[in-house]
């Protein structure tokens, strides 16, 4: 009984002993023994602990810590100091960034749009394209194989220099391979006898997948029918992916010479085939490209099939009246379709705003507009212009009256017309309104969504039976802002440098002393990248004694003191003779005697020129893009604005101590390229008229001829110290009333010349 229990005992209990005797038996065999001896006092602790060195040396004690000398005792350990030394730095590396974020990002354009044309048609058809699609594409090219010396304006000609069409074709591709196949997604290629539909074309590849190796076009049988597959036609037009061109790319040269063709869209559709196995196709992923072929003499105004109102392209167009006609045509189609949008977002933002917290009041006038701006304070509340037909209350000299004239005349007159039409459509045919007067006329603009009108009309209104009688309506119209968009402008730096040309006369001679000394600050002493040159100018008689009584003498010795100041300097200048000092023939002069990509800036003596300044002259004047027009601040005669008292040594921009003049355009900043190009446009008009030279200034021919954006704003950093403008009658009318005008709005503000004519008549009174 006994012997059972212990058995059944030792049974439950004998793994777990041999499991804790096995452990301890292979821990002890993985410690390796030493003799350690004991602690002893005095010396005979040190000589035992000496004696059992070889053994001490051999082995470690369990859970020790090495040292570099396990004789020495835990308390003799001295910690070993490491001395830090710097890392020195390395040259960092120079790191190149995209001048563009999307070309760093990857980003392309969607469509790129190539046109092919001939020396033949490229001045009739070619330009009758390119006015009907280039401003709704982002790029249109015309590729053909030879060209006139002249090139259409406004148009991007690559000519190959041979007419073979089977060459034009490849060097075509291969150019788009070469310069855009990184830049665009979609490339559309088109003759120049098919009109093309650019919002069709553009709404479709948004649709299109970029990464789809696409053939897209109209699909036609090979010649003889020997050849499996399709080919896009070339007269309306076929769109190729860019995967498809990068993976067309390495055969192209095999492509040239193996393959024989007479026509080079079949061409490049064997090309395609052979190489890439993808065939041209007319729908895809349910997107369809439309096309219509148009029968000879066919007016579009009567062509009723539903496939043409759908095409994207339509081919043959015989002549460039035909291809304008087809333009109107579908532009009034796709007019059509935005007010018919517009009408139909109205109609649903009225059904869902009666559901909103506050029903139809949520929905302001006019539907889908902005609403009005609301004023946080007295100083934000928008004010409103009073108008009639005839006057403004409201004028930009600050006088209370001035006659409506320009672009404001036509304002207000559109807008008349604008509400009358509106009122015959809600009226008609029960009641015919007819306008007889505006009483009157509010304006404002709202910056949050455009100018808004109040008009006060008297009508006349008649009835279907033909009895009239005079009413007054009012009525309120919006002219909503556009669509606002981003203008894509040339990159440019502040790296340029700067050739500043100041015109000087004889009544000028005064203030060179006080410019000098500003400019010098300003840019000698800064080494700012600008070179200063003095324009000389004589009259013929002052010319005749200029080797013995040089009218500008001191000025050329002043010259020469900062010269020697400032080495590093070098002011050169130029000695003109003339009867009447104009601009033009100033610039023809000086223009000749600089390189073609100087960058000019027009100035006065009188004016005070600084770093801020030429770095804003640097990027508002874009080479064959834009010209900048500063407006200076002009200071006000001090006996005026500071009446009986010190002028202060600087001169804030406030309104009590001068204005931006708005009547001068003597300063400016251009290319020289710019001008040279503008000039020679100017050819013909002289040589009719040669006293055109004399009726204008620099600023008129670049509004006039020479096609670059003229940017003109005000200039804070631009000063001019207060000058009497001697103003010469032998100029144009325009420039000299603009002067006589200059002269007297800068004398002082309306309150202060108030204030002095107040005084004079209280003296006069006592």
């Amino acid at each position: 009984m006994r012997f059972s229990v212990f058995i059944s005992v030792l049974r439950s209990l004998g793994p777990v002993v041999i499991g804790i005797s096995l452990g301890f038996t292979l821990s002890l065999l993985s410690v390796s023994w030493t003799e350690e001896a004991c602690p002893l006092e005095g010396k005979e602790g040190e000589d035992v602990a000496s004696g059992q060195d070889g053994l001490l040396k051999g082995a470690r004690k369990p859970s020790s810590i090495s040292t570099g000398n396990d004789v020495e005792s835990e308390e003799d350990f001295e910690p070993r100091i490491v001395p830090y030394k710097q890392v020195q730095p390395s040259a960092p590396k120079k790191v190149f960034r995209a001048k563009y974020i999307s070309t760093e990002l990857g980003m392309r354009e969607r469509l790129f749009v190539g046109v092919l044309t001939s020396k033949n048609t490229i001045n009739t058809l070619g330009v009758a394209v390119n006015r009907t699609i280039s401003h709704h594409l982002d790029i249109v090219v015309f590729f053909t194989g030879s060209r006139n010396r002249k090139v259409p304006h406004g148009m991007f000609v690559i000519s190959h220099g041979d007419e073979r069409l089977i060459w034009n074709m490849f060097q075509t591709i291969r150019y788009v391979l070469d310069h855009y196949v990184n830049e665009y997604d979609w490339f559309y290629f088109v003759q120049d006898d098919a009109y093309t539909e650019a919002d069709r074309i553009r709404e479709l590849v948004e649709h299109l997948s970029v990464d789809r190796e696409l053939y897209m076009g109209s699909p036609e049988e090979f010649i003889g029918g020997e050849m499996e597959g399709k080919y896009c036609y070339g007269g309306f037009g076929y769109l190729l992916s860019r995967s498809l061109l990068l993976r067309l790319q390495p055969f192209l040269e095999n492509c040239r010479n193996d393959i024989l063709s007479s026509r080079p869209d079949e061409w490049l559709g064997r090309c395609i085939i052979d190489y890439t196995s993808t065939n041209c196709v007319s729908e895809y992923e349910g997107l369809e490209y439309h096309h219509y072929e148009l029968g000879k003499n066919s007016d579009p105004n009567k062509e009723q099939n539903e496939k043409f109102k759908r095409a994207l392209t339509v081919h043959p167009v015989s002549d460039p009246e035909q291809m304008y006609r087809l333009h109107r045509y579908f532009s009034e189609i796709e007019l059509q379709k935005t007010y018919n949008e517009i009408a139909k977002l109205q109609a649903e933002i009225k059904n869902v705003s009666v559901l909103a917290f506050e029903g139809n009041r949520s929905a302001q006038w006019p539907v889908g507009v902005n609403p009005p701006f609301e004023a946080k304070s007295r100083f934000e509340v928008l004010k409103w212009e009073y108008f009639t037909e005839e006057e403004i209350y409201s004028c930009i000299d600050g006088a209370p009256k001035c006659e409506l004239r320009g672009i404001d005349k036509l304002d207000v007159a559109e807008v008349i017309d604008t509400a009358i039409e509106e009122l015959n459509k809600k009226y008609m045919p029960t009641l015919h309104l007819k306008k007889q007067q505006l009483i009157n006329g509010y304006r404002r603009f709202d910056p949050t969504r455009g100018m808004e009108y109040t008009l006060d009309l008297q009508l006349e209104v008649v009835n279907q039976k033909g009895h009239s009688r005079s009413i007054t309506k009012r009525v309120h119209l919006v002219r909503p802002l556009s669509l606002i968009e981003i203008i894509p402008m040339p990159y440019v730096t502040e790296a340029t440098r700067v050739h500043i040309i100041i015109p000087l006369t004889a009544e000028d001679r005064s203030y060179v002393n006080h410019f000098l000394e500003v400019f010098a600050s300003n840019a000698f002493e800064t080494s700012e990248n600008a070179i200063l040159t003095f324009l000389f100018i004589y009259d013929p008689e002052e010319a005749q004694h200029v080797n013995h009584n040089d009218i500008f003498i001191d000025v050329k010795n002043q010259i020469n003191v900062y010269e020697r100041k400032y080495p590093t300097v070098k002011i050169p200048w130029i000695s003109v003779k003339t009867e009447i000092p104009s601009q033009i023939k100033f610039m023809d002069i000086i223009s000749k005697k600089h390189p073609v990509d100087t960058l000019f800036f027009l100035a006065h003596v009188n004016t005070n020129i600084n770093a801020e300044f030429l770095n804003r002259c640097r990027m508002n004047s874009i080479n064959n893009w834009q010209v900048f027009f500063p407006i200076h601040f002009q200071e006000y005669n001090p006996d005026v604005s500071y009446h009986n008292q010190p002028p202060p040594a600087t001169v804030d921009l406030v309104k009590d101590a001068g204005h931006f003049d708005r009547r001068s355009f003597d300063e400016a900043c251009f290319y020289n390229s710019d001008y040279m190009a503008t000039r020679s446009r100017m050819v013909a008009d002289v040589q009719e008229n040669e006293d055109i030279l004399e009726s204008l200034d620099i600023y008129d021919i670049f509004v006039k001829y020479s096609g670059l954006h003229v940017f003109r704003a005000v200039e804070p950093a631009l000063h001019q110290q207060y000058r009497y403008q001697s103003c010469n009658p032998k100029l144009s009318e325009d420039i000299y009333h603009r002067c006589i005008q200059s002269n007297m709005e800068g004398l002082g503000s309306r309150s202060q010349l108030a204030m002095l004519l107040f005084e004079q008549e209280q003296g006069n009174s006592t």
